[in-house]
């Protein structure tokens, strides 16, 4: 069988952790998988690994220095080699140079070339330190900004370490590392390339006064998952976001929104163009009837009232205008969800609802995980078990992707 890694470039960067001693063997399976492998070495991984023992095994020169010496156009070796790569892996990966990749440091051949990556190359992260490190509050919101932006992070496996203690940290095993390159590059094949693809996120914002609003407690982390995985698969992405704190999609067109009314606005200007509609925004049902232009002092009245009104009905809007899209809504329900859910794929003509439930743990705002059904209006319920919303975004994009094929948009 014709591996998917034939003929694809596999730049594996190596940083200066005990376990790169292990890496020989990790570019020989990748070698045998079928991959082109070119490997960077950091100066800290020279002290645990050979440039020539790698040179050895991947049949191509090892590269540690920013201006490779005997390369032409070496002072720009980094921008064609990015463009070059199918996938770029980080194995092991220390804790110094996860902290440069997230903030975007390039003092080295390896953060050089992961600044110079085109948006649709798929970046895995395998960290491998010691417990205390890698627990370190500074070590999990670097790797969480670089979850953000759509990265894999390999979780580190448990036993015993250099250290001589036992705990997280160890690196995983060389072949699940290469399972996981193997499902990358098969999931990084454009299969989306030619669709323009709309998607809300975030809550909405209604203002009150000049200080006060109603909101929701939306974080817009599945509806920028959906969006970073779309782009990668090569669709043209417009992102419609009310307020969160996520940094933007790489390559991915984002529109920040305020309110109901602006996220409709920017919405409905698109729509006739895009292929698919996925409306993962919590969108405010109700605004205030009259915004105060001043803020509303306590001491002014003894109680406090506030008249509101009813939104307009974004999907259901969509349902009525839509031709050849594919569109997909949300359901965050409470209790009766099967029953709320078909009743909102019927009454707002969708091709599909994408169903969580708000008290499920590990579902609904605000966690890295979702627990998800998807309804689709030709009946049935496809169900998935609590996985990373990053996951479950490529998974509602391959339902997507189906109706596409089957309804030839």
């Amino acid at each position: 069988m014709k591996s998917v890694l034939n003929g694809k470039t596999v730049v594996l960067g190596i940083t200066g952790g005990i376990a790169a001693y292990k890496t020989p063997e990790l570019v020989r399976l990748l070698k045998k998988a079928g991959a082109n492998v070119q490997v960077l070495l950091t100066d800290s991984a020279k002290q645990f690994v050979t440039p020539t023992a790698l040179g050895t095994v991947s049949e191509n020169p090892v590269l540690t220095d920013i201006f490779p010496k005997d390369v032409q156009g070496s002072w720009t070796v980094h921008i064609h080699l990015a463009r070059k790569a199918s996938v770029f892996l980080v194995a092991p990966a220390t804790a110094n140079t996860i902290a440069k990749l997230a903030h975007g440091l390039a003092d080295n051949i390896l953060t050089n070339i992961y600044l110079a990556l085109p948006p649709t190359v798929p970046v895995i992260i395998a960290p491998a330190m010691d417990t205390d490190m890698f627990v370190h509050p500074a070590t999990q919101a670097n790797l969480e900004i670089l979850r953000q932006r759509g990265h894999i992070i390999l979780p580190p496996e448990s036993g015993l370490l250099a250290s001589g203690l036992t705990g997280i940290g160890r690196l995983p095993e060389l072949t699940a590392i290469v399972d996981k390159v193997n499902e990358v590059v098969a999931g990084a094949k454009g299969d989306l390339s030619g669709k323009t693809i709309l998607i809300s996120a975030g809550p909405t914002r209604e203002a009150i006064d000049p200080v006060r609003y109603i909101s929701n407690y939306s974080s817009g982390k599945m509806g920028f998952a959906l969006a970073s995985a779309a782009q990668k698969r090569g669709a043209t992405v417009q992102l419609i976001s009310g307020p969160v704190h996520l940094s933007p999609p790489v390559g991915v067109d984002l529109i920040s929104v305020e309110s109901a009314l602006d996220m409709q606005t920017e919405i409905e200007n698109r729509f006739i163009k895009a292929d698919v509609v996925i409306m993962a925004a919590a969108v405010a049902d109700y605004r205030v009837k009259s915004v105060s232009d001043t803020k509303i002092k306590k001491e002014s009245s003894a109680g406090f009232e506030l008249e509101l009104v009813k939104n307009p009905d974004i999907l259901q809007t969509l349902g009525k205008k839509k031709k050849k899209q594919i569109l997909i809504g949300f359901a965050l329900e409470t209790d009766n969800e099967i029953e709320h859910a078909r009743q909102k794929l019927v009454s707002k003509n969708l091709d599909a609802i994408v169903l969580n439930k708000a008290n499920e743990p590990g579902a609904g705002f605000e966690v890295d995980t979702n627990i998800i059904r998807i309804l689709p209006a030709t009946g049935g319920i496809i169900e998935f078990p609590k996985a990373l919303k990053t996951e479950l975004a490529d998974r509602i994009l391959d339902f997507c992707l189906t109706l596409s094929e089957k309804n030839h948009v």
